[in-house]
């Protein structure tokens, strides 16, 4: 079986930015690897996530339950899985996911009571892992960073690229349930976690993509 490596974390988090560094690096090292990025918006696996984070089921995230909006993600990953790469993947191949099934932790999971969230996290790795048969990851990095300098970097991006926040996104106070259920799956199912700050200041992309390379290229020895 090959190898997968998951980058996740909170909206404005850094976490695409991050992705890119890593596999620019690894590409300049001669490493061969494939990219897989989720949600995958331009397939028709996708319909009911756009409908979803479109508002047409809800202007209100909470309108649509963790179990359910769990299955339109998991739909897109298990259609991508059967189309596009569980034959690379059984071939040996090394993938590195810009999201994945524990996107549905994080996100979904914010809809949850902080004593809700253990039971979800179980029912989502049997559903995806063990149901669906989508395929384990062998390292998964958390890239922490606080909600208000979150924001911050948000806007930032909605200015450079000229792009509208979706109902998510939009929302603080789901921003902040988000980045606790983050931290919570983190901890339940034994993730690395990249923070973004130090002593209370943003670290620069730099400091934060060495961290990030290190913890990859130890994974990559094992």
């Amino acid at each position: 079986m090959g190898k997968l490596i998951v980058f996740e974390g909170t909206d404005g988090s850094g976490k695409s930015t991050q992705f890119s560094l890593l596999t620019k690096r690894l590409e300049d090292e001669g490493l061969s690897f494939r990219r897989l990025r989720f949600p995958r918006y331009e397939h028709e696996s996708s319909a009911l996530i756009r409908m979803y984070l479109d508002g047409q089921f809800g202007s209100d995230p909470e309108a649509v339950n963790a179990y359910a909006a769990s299955t339109f993600y998991a739909v897109d990953r298990y259609a991508s899985y059967l189309q596009d790469w569980k034959q690379d993947y059984e071939a040996g191949c090394l993938f590195l996911a810009d999201r994945y099934t524990t996107s549905n932790a994080v996100h979904q999971g914010s809809k949850m009571a902080q004593e809700e969230r253990e039971n979800f996290y179980g029912w989502l790795y049997e559903l995806e892992y063990e149901k669906m048969g989508l395929p384990k990851p062998d390292l998964v990095i958390l890239l922490d960073m606080p909600i208000e300098l979150t924001r911050q970097l948000m806007r930032k991006r909605e200015n450079d690229t000229n792009t509208q926040a979706d109902i998510h996104e939009q929302d603080l106070s789901y921003l902040e349930q988000c980045r606790l259920s983050a931290r919570t799956a983190a901890e339940f199912y034994g993730w690395q976690v990249v923070s973004g700050v130090r002593d209370g200041k943003l670290r620069s992309i730099e400091e934060i993509h060495e961290e990030v390379y290190a913890i990859v290229k130890k994974c990559l020895e094992e």
